[in-house]
């Protein structure tokens, strides 16, 4: 399983940016899928995840601001990101597992975003 991000880039603080992570190979393995992000000298955290019944998670911290979407049809996995907070600033990973669970067994090569002040 190959899992390509794009959107990353630079918006100011309150602006709005997508993310997309297209996944390619054996995506018959694929259940869930999820966001993650580490910001310089921090953990990775995750961010968001959905699994392909249409459950999804949200990270406290992005709750209302972020939202997580797949399109099983075109095997592309979203993240839309509003209200963006200089917090939010790091390097976001997609990723992708066998389980209903977020457990990852495939990782993006990630895309940063930065949120100016």
């Amino acid at each position: 399983v190959q899992l390509v991000e794009s959107g990353g880039g630079l918006v100011q603080t309150g602006g709005s940016l997508r993310l997309s992570c297209a996944a390619s190979g054996s995506i018959f393995s694929i259940n869930a899928m999820g966001w993650y992000r580490q910001a310089p000298g921090k953990e990775r955290e995750l961010v968001a995840a959905a699994s392909s019944g249409g459950s999804a998670y949200h990270a406290d911290s992005v709750k209302g601001r972020f939202t997580i979407s797949r399109d099983n049809a075109k095997n592309t996995l979203y993240l839309q990101m509003n209200s963006r907070k200089p917090e939010d600033t790091a390097m976001y990973y997609c990723a992708a597992g066998g389980d209903q669970v977020l457990v990852p067994d495939y990782w993006g090569q990630g895309t940063q975003v930065t949120v100016s002040s």
